[in-house]
């Protein structure tokens, strides 16, 4: 490697060495030849020498050689060089001390300043990057400055004061906010900056001025999805529109996730459809809509999406099918199969997906289906029988053990089981809540509102425990008006969540307004069809004299579960047939 790397320098060199002294007879020219023979000798031996330092593991005498090199030749090349072998020694200012003399010797080397802006960012001197930002915008070529502009978060992704890096960014991109090819996407990076330093505010506000420079610029879009994952709820006005006209699929696919997320599932189809209708080969997309179809109980749309996934999927050689995809492809066979009754079929299925015996997920699976077979036991030990390393797999084992014990009615183990996981990972929120739940099951009320008050009081934005304690207080009739604030406070953190809105539906339907009920119930059927909403919205149907939407209301529940309990109930206590 050495040798090469010698090569590379002498070669470098070589292609711009000083000029030589003017002739003025032949005796001057033997000596200037001379004398440049001899210059050149020196830095034969001066770069060898430098690089076989470097190589024996004396990076700091290899540098002063290149370096000095650089200088007497002016060289680009070994400028670079040296450069480098600061850098790979960790020397970071020894670094910036050669990238500054290159930039120097060449000021409008665009390398030079490149190297000079990347170390002054690495070192956390950020405002010392302003300037060097600023001649690295001026000097990429026109059809690159966009491409530069949108890498800028990423270059100063590791500053540790984001606020500052954020005004310099802002500063060093003013003249670019002012061309119209360049301020949408300077715009957007400056928004990426301002979320980056956790200025949500600000963020929207630039997102907002990159969409009025142009609505259908794509990282606009892209940072509208990430104001939206952080829950800043006025960004997805600005993703609907930037969609309504050729957005790229991963940016409507990004939106569908975001809605499956927040349980829009039926809003989440609809774009997931529209991908697969203009890419009806993009099997990433067919995957996802057959996944949203089965979650909306749509089995056999889902069975027919997952055919032409799997049409594409069998027409690629072994070597070239994507792991995760064939794996998810199994898992959704087996759950068609499961929703179907065929549980022997979605044995066999779920056998195929997991390549690994130690995967959790995989084994909950199949121990679910164990226990719907009755095979309990078999079950059980199919969790217990998995490795634990430490206290948080240990905990997860747990939880899917309660998972399984839940699923066949075993409330009171259930939750014995999930307070072992809770007291091995006491500040885990999703175990704690999973707990409150199987308390208010069991009838425990008092002690499912003290866990999920101790998880509001470190997580105030915990939504699901929010919608959980005010719709267990508005089904039991008791503090409604602090029941429908909890709720609105949930929907607030997660807008559009069908089981929210449900939640708030409810608690309208206790406060006596029926009207405003049947609104939100029947929104929230629309974007979820689910048994326990059909449940509700029936009621409030069946109270405002509407028997027979209210009976179609609760056949459709039954369609989609037809043993959910809470609908088998209101149907019992109204003394209904539908």
């Amino acid at each position: 490697m050495g040798t090469a790397l010698v090569l590379t320098s002498l070669t470098a060199w070589a292609r711009t060495p000083p000029p030589p002294p003017a002739a003025t007879g032949t005796q001057k020219q033997e000596k200037a030849e001379a004398a440049n023979a001899a210059f050149t000798a020196q830095l034969f031996y001066e770069i060898l020498l430098g690089e076989l330092s470097t190589e024996s593991g004396d990076p700091g005498q290899g540098y002063s050689l290149m370096l000095d090199a650089a200088r007497r030749s002016n060289s680009a090349e070994l400028y670079r060089r040296a450069t480098e072998i600061a850098l790979q020694s960790r020397s970071a200012q020894a670094a910036l001390a050669a990238a500054k003399a290159w930039q120097q010797a060449e000021p409008d080397s665009r390398d030079a300043n490149r190297f000079v802006l990347r170390i002054l960012v690495a070192l956390n001197r950020i405002k010392d990057s302003s300037e060097p930002l600023a001649r690295e915008l001026a000097a990429a070529p026109a059809e690159n400055r966009i491409a530069v502009i949108n890498a800028i978060p990423l270059l100063y992704s590791h500053a540790s004061d984001k606020a500052l890096a954020a005004r310099v960014v802002e500063e060093a991109l003013g003249h670019w906010l002012k061309e119209p090819a360049t301020a949408a996407n300077t715009w957007t990076t400056i928004g990426r900056m301002r979320l980056a330093a956790g200025d949500k505010i600000g963020a929207l506000v630039a997102a907002r001025l990159a969409q009025k420079a142009d609505a259908r610029n794509d990282a606009m879009a892209a940072l509208a999805l990430q104001l939206m994952d952080e829950k800043v709820n006025d960004a997805e006005p600005l993703l609907q529109t930037y969609l309504q006209g050729e957005p790229l699929p991963e940016m409507r696919m990004g939106y569908a996730r975001y809605l499956a997320q927040g349980n829009q599932i039926e809003a989440a189809l609809a774009q997931m459809r529209k991908i697969t209708a203009e890419q009806p080969d993009n099997t990433q997309a067919l995957l996802l809509q057959s996944t949203l179809e089965l979650q909306a109980h749509q089995v056999d749309a889902a069975e027919k999406t997952l055919e032409r996934f799997t049409h594409l999927h069998d027409k690629l050689p072994a070597s070239a099918q994507p792991q995760t995809l064939t794996r998810q492809m199994y898992l959704l066979r087996s759950e068609i199969a499961q929703q179907r009754g065929d549980l022997d079929q979605a044995e066999h299925w779920l056998s195929l997906a997991g390549d690994d015996d130690s995967r959790l997920s995989v084994q909950e699976r199949r121990a679910l289906l164990l226990a719907r077979q009755g095979r309990l036991g078999e079950a059980l030990a199919l969790i217990r029988n998995l490795p634990a390393a430490n206290d948080e797999e240990a905990a997860r084992k747990l939880q899917g053990e309660a998972l399984v014990l839940r699923e066949v009615g075993q409330v009171d183990r259930a939750y014995d089981a999930q307070a072992r996981a809770v007291a091995l990972q006491p500040d885990n929120d999703d175990y704690v809540y999973d707990q409150a739940m199987l308390a208010e099951r069991l009838g425990r009320t008092d002690e499912m509102e003290r866990l999920l008050r101790r998880i509001l009081q470190r997580n105030p934005k915990y939504y699901h425990a929010l919608n959980a304690l005010g719709f267990s207080l508005a089904d039991r009739g008791v503090r409604l008006q602090e029941a429908k604030t909890l709720i609105e406070q949930a929907l607030q953190l997660a807008p559009g969540d069908p089981y929210i809105t449900d939640s708030l539906g409810w608690a309208e339907y206790r406060l006596g307004n029926k009207k405003r009920a049947r609104e939100l119930l029947q929104d929230a059927m629309r974007n979820q069809p689910d048994a326990d909403i059909a449940a509700h919205l029936g009621e409030v149907l069946w109270k405002l004299g509407e028997h027979a939407r209210a009976r179609a209301a609760w056949r459709e529940g039954l369609r989609l579960k037809r043993d959910n309990g809470t609908l088998l109930e209101t149907l019992k206590r109204f003394g209904v047939r539908p």
